[in-house]
């Protein structure tokens, strides 16, 4: 049995996720009895066990772990091949415009960039209308993914560009971005080092993959919080040299140096056959 229907792939990747069986048909708006029988059946029909169930509860077999890692790409696959579909057909919002592209970019980041792209882009014959949907840090990714986006501006190394066809469009230092009145505002530079370990500026702290990693810092949900927080004198947060674009007047941007620089690429979707996102690419590349 080399196939997998999408309902089989969405009952086991609940289950797997949720690791509890009645938790799993809640959340799938089903009856338990069914789901079981369900995920028995696949079990049967790949020849392998993908869960362990005893009176303690579920967990994944190895073949399990590779089911749900296939089956989240699989189903982020269809899912983005009908929000692509529509967008192309104008269907996913009422009178909306054809031929329409959806570029995710993190929020207040690479502002000039942005705008010149835009600009340049307008100015191209027959160009698509072109969505900025801002993103948390390291959303994007996701996004192209599961066809929120079609393109977006990634920053390595923060982003992950696996998966992803990209081209290089920018390289910039890093700055800290701390409150006016502390005193490491007075300096003209500063190193990681000075900035990491501040017993009462602890860093900021962003979410990855839906966790945030450990540390005395606030958890940071957007680019207003953040703002509000460093005015505040709760916290301190670093940035690629960009983001001087969105600093407030209660806000000290000091240049870092040692920290890696931040190259900028516009990534896609390695499969994308769009004539518009070609033609955005190569607008991109000229700037």
């Amino acid at each position: 049995m080399d196939t997998l229907e999408t309902r089989e792939l969405r009952y086991f990747v609940a289950v797997a996720e949720e690791l509890h069986f009645g938790r799993a048909a809640e959340r799938l708006g089903m009856a338990q009895p069914p789901l079981s029988r369900a995920i028995q059946q696949l079990e049967r029909r790949l020849g392998v066990r993908l869960l362990e169930r005893d009176r303690r509860g579920v967990a994944l077999t190895g073949a399990g772990e590779m089911l749900l890692s296939e089956g989240r790409a699989a189903l982020d696959a269809t899912t983005a091949a009908a929000r692509r579909t529509r967008r192309a057909g104008g269907a996913d919002s009422v009178g909306g415009p054809r031929n329409r592209l959806v570029l995710a970019v993190k929020a207040a980041a690479s502002q000039e960039l942005l705008h010149k792209l835009l600009d340049a882009y307008a100015a191209e014959p027959d160009a698509a209308e072109i969505e900025v949907l801002p993103s948390g840090t390291c959303e994007q990714g996701e996004m192209l993914r599961d066809g929120r986006a079609d393109v977006a501006l990634m920053h390595a190394p923060f982003n992950s560009l696996a998966g992803f066809d990209s081209e290089e469009l920018m390289t910039e230092g890093q700055i800290a971005i701390l409150p006016a009145g502390h005193p490491l505002a007075a300096h003209k530079t500063l190193s990681l080092a000075d900035v990491s370990d501040v017993p009462d500026l602890p860093l900021a702290r962003w979410s990855r993959d839906g966790t945030y990693p450990p540390g005395p810092g606030p958890e940071i949900h957007d680019q207003t919080q953040l703002a509000q927080l460093i005015a505040l004198g709760r916290t301190v947060a670093v940035f690629p040299e960009s983001a001087r674009a969105w600093l407030w007047a209660e806000h000290i941007a000091v240049p870092l140096t040692d920290a890696p620089p931040v190259v900028t690429h516009i990534a896609w979707p390695a499969h994308s056959r769009s004539l518009a996102l070609a033609g955005l690419i190569r607008t991109a590349t000229r700037l």
